[in-house]
Formats: structure tokens, sequence, C-alpha cells
């Protein structure tokens, strides 16, 4: 199959959206049957992918927890990758909701509350789809290009809302001036590890409260040129 037929393959698969096909492995419309064995099949796999590490699940357990076969599962994704893959993407799609405060005015005293939902949001995020994201990262890392558009897709909406936001902020500051990307990739970086690590952070004594405190406090300061009160 050339990479043009897989991209729209691969696209055709995971458009689920409302008036949306959802495709099998045969290139065929689903059912609505069908479609709900589909999304056991995810859920179970997202289940098994935060019990264990993602090398120690198999079809088999997926498919036993869903209560159906390995061969019902091959009739929708062609590997736990393409399941993964399809996890990956629905995650991505609830990014743009986490970053509405950053529309807010951050002049006054609102500013920090509206840094901590931000960051709050982000966590929870991650926290909710930890093994999923971990995955999607560490097989972008290794050069999958699936992966490496999906989390493109993830973290596109967060530069370009930082970016905005820090941009509009530091408008017509005299001097050298923060360059608005830069600084908007940082922050996604911070907040993209602290996420997605925060627990390991708890041995040394830092609660999430304070995580989620210290890092709305850099997101607002960054973004305002202001250290709040």
């Amino acid at each position: 199959m050339s990479e043009p037929e897989e991209s729209a393959r691969t696209e055709a698969q995971q458009s689920d959206g409302e008036g949306a096909a959802v495709i099998g492995q045969d290139g065929r419309p689903l059912g609505a049957r069908a479609i709900r064995t589909r999304s056991k099949l995810l859920e179970c796999t997202q289940e098994l992918l935060t019990e264990r590490q993602a090398r120690d699940v198999s079809v088999v357990e997926i498919a036993r927890r869903a209560g159906t076969s390995p061969a019902t599962f091959y009739q929708y994704f062609a590997d736990i990758e393409e399941a993964t893959l399809e996890l990956a993407s629905a995650a991505a799609e609830e990014v743009p909701a986490i970053l509405e405060p950053l529309a807010a005015d951050w002049t006054g005293p609102q500013g920090l509350g509206a840094a901590r939902t931000v960051v709050d949001a982000f966590v929870r995020h991650w926290d909710q789809h930890h093994a999923v994201l971990l995955f999607r990262n560490a097989a972008a890392e290794q050069g999958d290009r699936r992966f490496q558009k999906v989390r493109i897709r993830a973290l596109h909406p967060v530069l370009q809302a930082l970016a905005k936001k820090i941009e509009s902020s530091h408008a017509g500051e005299q001097g050298v001036a923060m360059n608005p990307v830069a600084a908007a990739a940082a922050l996604a970086a911070i907040l993209e590890r602290l996420a997605a690590y925060h627990q390991e952070l708890e041995v040394l004594g830092v609660s999430r409260e304070q995580l989620v405190e210290t890092c709305a406090r850099i997101l607002h300061q960054i973004v305002t040129g202001r250290i709040a009160a």
C-alpha cells in the first residue's frame, strides 16, 4: 500500500465523529453494533496499557477483557499500536478545550486563576490518558510518523494559543523582545514533562497541588511578564 493510501485509510479509521463513518479493516463502514464492539476494544486496550508495560499487553488479553476474540480485534485494528494510535488521536481532540482559559483577560488578579485552570486541566488530561500519551511520545521519538503526526496535532494548539497570548501580553515592549513561539515551546515542554511525571515528584515531597501552583505561576509570569502576588 502506498503512503498516501495508507494515510487516507488511517484517517478514515480515525474518523468517528458525528456524521463520519467508522471504517473496519476490510474498508467497509461499520454498523452500530460493530462500533460498540470497537469502542469496547479501545476501552480495554487503554485499561491494560494503564495496568502494565505496553510490551506485556497482548491482543488475546484485550479481546478476553472485551468479551470477544482476537479475530474480532483484527477486524478493527491491524495491531495494538493501531488501537493505541486511535486512543492518542481521541485524546488530542480534548486539548483545545483545556486551553480555553487562555482567552480570558490575564491582566488582573484573575489571570493567575486562569493559569491554574489551564495547568490543572493539563495535568488531569495526562492523568486520564497517561499510558496512551507515554506510548505516543515514545513511538514518536522512535520515528513512527503516525504517532509524530498525532503528537504534533495535540501540541500545535498548545503552542499556538500560548504564543498568541504571550505576543499580545508583551506587545509594545522596548528592548530585546521575547520570542512568543520559543517561549510557548518552553512552557509546553514544562507542562508536558511535569504532567507526565508529577507522581514521581511526590516521592520528593511535592504534592499535586504544589506542582499545579508552581507551574501556574511560571506560566502566568512568562505570559504576562509580571510576578503574581
